[in-house]
């Protein structure tokens, strides 16, 4: 075990494990994690793709230890670890889609393999190859008429035929000898596979397989007698798929095809409901909360599930794979975007999260847990190479828009709500008397600025504002009641807010009910008021009923010289607790 410089991460992750020689050559698609002992002890299980030709194998890892290894016959096209029945203890399959069959494994053994239907054969083709085994036409009439075959028959042609076409002069005739008592059959491959929840969304309940073939079909198999439940068509071969839902209830599948666009199937849907067309071919797809991220070669586009685009990213290198990233004891729903200069990015939404920086270029991301430890990236490298990090239980990840332009509040979606038949009537109405309203708006918020300004002049002239109007002496005033009762200090807050002037001759009146309150000084005089400062005036109102109501008290600021008030001030007083009580 040796570790790694993980500068550029920001310190978020540790270096669990690098081994530049484990000999894995793999893809995302490939490789998965899975309690496979019912140990709650995760294992890494990977389809190794060997030279290509030979030494494909099923790898079983657990920690920094390969325990387990079995042979395939063929390339694997996908892996993934389903449950296929209710038995206890509940230890979950794992799928190898190899050629056309898919082999099963339980407890690290083979245990079931399930090969797809053969398909149907041009009835032609069936003819002149019974030709050749009856001796009544030569190998070189036969190319001919496979040819002419191939070029007009609505059928493909068998594998043994392509072959045929494809061969010299000089190996046609060993060929022939070799093949032709031998049945025809036309047989598809797999092209991807994923799981599908039966009934249940628990996360140890009973998945179903999904498969995409050469042959442009998706199937959705049984997870008990691997026979085939659904069968949807697409319009060219699938390549990636993602599926949510559950078979019983409803369920979807988004899958990238090889003509450069995404279909999302649904139930009882034969054919695909939805077609989103990229710009360029899809290299990586991740489900990511309700929305879908798609990797294309050199930008992300995150999609919603109707099919809208929502945004894009520019990537600084092309993408290499791609992961979801799903932490639900930190809340944390992210992708992973492994690209070709040697860097994984964290992105959630368009915003970057984290980069970590690899010796190679990575081939395969997975994510989840490894062990017993929840937060473990796990990825192998272009050279072969396995490479573990575990998140670290202090890291915070922070928003960091990457890309210049407007702020990150402006990209946030608002959740409109959807059109009632009371909107719709109501814009209608508008359109068609937008004239006539707009004349009646304009005429209201007249009459509002009238009130509003005729109000305010009143409240002037009688100043009955708290705040004086006179340049001559600018003045404030507030109010503090404090007590419970009968018994009540009132303090009035006097400011002089000229700037430089101070203010003199002034006085304090007092206007109340005399059947209600009593006050103690009901007249007081002010001194000079010196400019900025503020002067507190305190005096004690005693509530003289037992009724338990309460009135209003005005207080008049005056001046000795003139006949109207500069402010005034209306007290709400409380109702008298004390002879409440009492």
């Amino acid at each position: 075990m040796s570790s790694v410089d993980s500068s550029g991460d920001g310190g978020k992750w540790l270096d669990a494990h690098y081994d530049p020689v484990a000999g894995l050559y793999t893809f995302s698609s490939c490789i998965d994690l899975a309690d496979l002992s019912g140990d709650r002890e995760s294992r890494l299980v990977v389809g190794d793709l060997g030279t290509g030709s030979s030494g494909m194998k099923l790898k079983v890892y657990r920690g920094t230890a390969l325990i387990s290894e079995n042979s395939l016959l063929d390339l694997p096209a996908g892996l993934v670890a389903f449950f296929m029945d209710l038995h206890e203890p509940r230890i979950p399959a794992v799928a190898v889609a190899s050629g056309p069959c898919i082999y099963v494994y339980k407890n690290l053994r083979p245990y079931f393999k399930f090969t797809l239907p053969s398909l149907d054969i041009n009835p032609l083709e069936q003819d002149v190859w019974q030709q050749v085994r009856e001796g009544q036409i030569d190998p070189v009439m036969l190319k001919e008429m496979l040819e002419s075959i191939r070029k007009k028959a609505d059928i493909p042609l068998s594998i043994r035929s392509l072959k045929f076409l494809s061969l010299e002069s000089d190996e046609v005739d060993e060929f022939v000898q070799l093949y032709k008592q031998q049945p025809i059959r036309r047989q598809t491959v797999i092209t991807c596979i994923g799981t599908l929840k039966k009934s249940t969304a628990d996360e140890d309940g009973i998945s179903c397989l999904v498969i995409g073939t050469e042959n442009s079909d998706v199937f959705v198999l049984d997870p008990e007698a691997f026979t085939i439940l659904c069968k949807m068509s697409l319009p060219a071969v699938p390549t990636m798929m993602d599926v949510t839902g559950q078979f019983d209830v409803e369920f979807r599948i988004t899958v990238a095809c090889r003509n450069g666009s995404i279909y999302i199937l649904r139930r009882e849907s034969e054919k695909p409901k939805y077609c989103i067309e990229l710009s360029s071919h899809p290299v990586g797809l991740a489900r990511v909360g309700k929305n879908m991220v798609v990797g294309l070669i050199l930008l992300d586009s995150f999609f919603s599930v109707s099919g809208k685009k929502l945004w894009k990213i520019i990537l600084p290198a092309p993408v290499t794979t791609m992961a979801a990233m799903d932490l639900p004891t930190r809340g944390l729903q992210a992708v992973l975007v492994g690209l070709a200069n040697c860097q994984v990015q964290l992105y959630r939404d368009k915003n970057l999260l984290s980069t970590i920086k690899t010796p190679d270029t990575i081939t395969s991301i997975c994510f989840g847990r490894y062990g017993r430890e929840d937060g473990t990236l796990v990825m192998t490298t272009k050279g072969g190479g396995l490479m573990v990090k575990i998140l670290k239980r202090t890291a915070m990840f922070d928003d960091m828009d990457s890309t210049p332009g407007p702020p990150l509040a402006q990209s946030v979606r608002l959740n409109v709500p959807k059109k009632t038949k009371l909107y719709v009537d109501q814009t209608l109405r508008e359109r068609e008397n937008g004239l006539a309203m707009h004349r009646a708006f304009h005429m209201d918020l007249s009459r509002m600025r009238l009130a509003a300004a005729r109000a305010y002049v009143k409240a002037l002239e009688s100043s009955l504002t708290p705040m004086s109007s006179s340049l001559s002496e600018p003045l404030k005033m507030n109010a503090v009641v404090q007590g419970l009762g009968p018994s009540f200090k009132l303090t009035l807050n006097v400011q002089n807010t000229a700037s430089c002037r101070p203010i003199m001759n002034l006085a304090i009146n007092f206007l109340y009910d005399d059947n209600l309150y009593r006050i103690r000084n009901p007249y007081m005089k002010i001194p000079l008021l010196v400019p900025g400062l503020i002067y507190p005036f305190e005096t004690f109102v005693e509530c003289t009923s037992d009724k338990g109501i309460s009135d209003l008290i005005k207080v008049f600021v005056l001046h000795e010289e003139k006949s109207s008030p500069l402010l005034t001030a209306h007290i709400n007083m409380p109702v008298s607790e004390g002879l409440v009580l009492s």
